[in-house]
């Protein structure tokens, strides 16, 4: 079976550099391309951390584009209080050599679906859609070519973390959440609800770490950086890995579980603005647009992160 094809949408953000460098390690995918997006800091930041971690990966020949600096309608909100002024705070990393594309995220995506054969490429969005939705509205016809969008975002029973009510990457842009849910794209959700069952523990960490490989360490130091926002904030003895869950599914499906329901963005409420409203119960007629994924099997997912990271 040929690779799956993918696009990587991301904010890097350590725990998106770790699902980066899963994707990098698994034959079973052909990234045909990193866009940044603005979210967990500024554009000009995650276009760089991109291309240090696809260097960190060994693979300098990654293709990365810097796609859009603010979001649709509204002011850029960003979260360097978790990941640090550079968004890889933590270990120091030399500035990346490999070049930035000269072509706009956006017009990447666009082009890239409409090149490829229909059904073949899958988006993984792992920070705020703007870049996603942006496409969309430029280019209507490229929806009905997505093979499938696997993105991280939203909450349902574990409600917010950036506000009481909603999950970071859909408060950063709930217009560009709403687009792309209401879009009629296949779409599995990894929220909150699943990514804080796949937590660090003492013992996964080492496990990076005793790889006695650079990026081993990477992982290792970076996780050890960004949990301790988590810890604190939870009171758990570790911090979810969210990111990596997006990648984790596409190789091994099964280590996750969820339900075909509806789920609407709220992006009127100053109260609730951002939050994904999930009808997991069944109770409203309103059509299901998202498998959203409610619980991980976190051994088996630990057990494939590091079994990949140890390949680079």
């Amino acid at each position: 079976m040929s690779p799956r094809k993918i696009i990587i949408d991301t904010d890097p953000g350590q725990d998106d550099a770790v699902a980066i460098l899963l994707a990098l390690a698994s034959p079973e995918l052909d990234v045909l391309g990193v866009t940044a997006v603005a979210g967990n800091v500024p554009l000009h930041l995650t276009e760089r951390n991109a291309r240090i971690v696809c260097e960190l990966a060994g693979k300098p020949d990654t293709l990365v584009f810097a796609g859009c600096d603010t979001p649709l309608r509204r002011k850029l909100v960003t979260a360097e209080h978790v990941h640090g002024k550079t968004g890889l705070d933590g270990p120091q990393l030399p500035d990346p050599k490999m070049t930035l594309q000269d072509a706009h995220a956006v017009d990447f995506i666009i082009e890239t679906l409409r090149e490829e054969p229909s059904g073949t490429v899958t988006l993984c969005p792992l920070g705020p859609l703007t870049n996603i939705a942006t496409a969309f509205q430029r280019a209507p016809d490229i929806v009905e070519r997505v093979q499938e969008i696997v993105l991280m975002g939203g909450a349902y029973f574990q409600v917010g973390n950036i506000t009481p009510a909603a999950e970071f990457n859909i408060y950063v842009d709930p217009d560009a959440a709403e687009t792309v849910f209401k879009s009629g794209a296949p779409i599995v959700v990894m929220p909150l609800d699943v990514t804080h069952k796949a937590l660090t523990t003492r013992a996964r960490v080492e496990a990076f770490r005793d790889l006695g490989t650079e990026p081993g360490r990477m992982v290792a130091e970076w996780t050890d950086f960004f949990e301790r926002f988590d810890k604190e904030k939870y009171g758990s003895e570790g911090a979810p890995l969210h990111d990596p869950c997006v990648i984790a599914y596409l190789l091994q499906p099964e280590l996750f579980s969820g339900r075909h329901v509806n789920v609407e963005i709220e992006t009127s409420s100053d109260l609730t603005l951002g939050m994904t409203v999930a009808d997991w119960w069944g109770v409203t007629d309103r059509k299901a647009n998202v498998t959203f994924i409610g619980d991980v099997d976190a051994d088996g997912f630990f057990g494939l992160l590091t079994e990949r990271i140890a390949r680079l």
